[in-house]
């Protein structure tokens, strides 16, 4: 499923568009860096807590679909001024972690 269809589907808000075309595959729930890094696929939207510089290496790395951060946490601005540059979704979502993790499972998993 495209990610702007995923937004659509599941009430996110995009704070960095680059890439609404993107295929989402599936979603991975993980606020540990090392655990994204070992199980995270391409294509995965991460649905995380963190907002520091180093979850857009992390999301590069891993080639997942874009950032979901819940509970509109906004990373600052350094963080949305990379994920321009290096090409990376980043949303904002209203609900908890797991509601959001709910919402997309039952989105791409129906």
């Amino acid at each position: 499923m495209e990610l702007r269809q995923v937004i659509a589907a599941i009430g996110l808000t995009a704070l960095v568009g680059a890439d609404l075309a993107r295929e989402v595959r599936d979603g991975y729930c993980s606020d540990l860096l090392s655990d994204v890094l070992a199980h995270a696929k391409a294509g995965d939207l991460w649905i995380t807590h963190q907002r520091h510089l180093n979850v857009i290496a992390v999301a590069k790395l891993r080639d997942v679909a874009g950032i979901v951060f819940p509970r509109r946490l906004r990373p600052s601005p350094d963080v949305v001024a990379r994920a321009q540059a290096e090409g990376v979704n980043l949303l904002l979502a209203e609900g908890t972690a797991f509601e959001v993790a709910g919402k997309l499972y039952r989105v791409l998993h129906p």
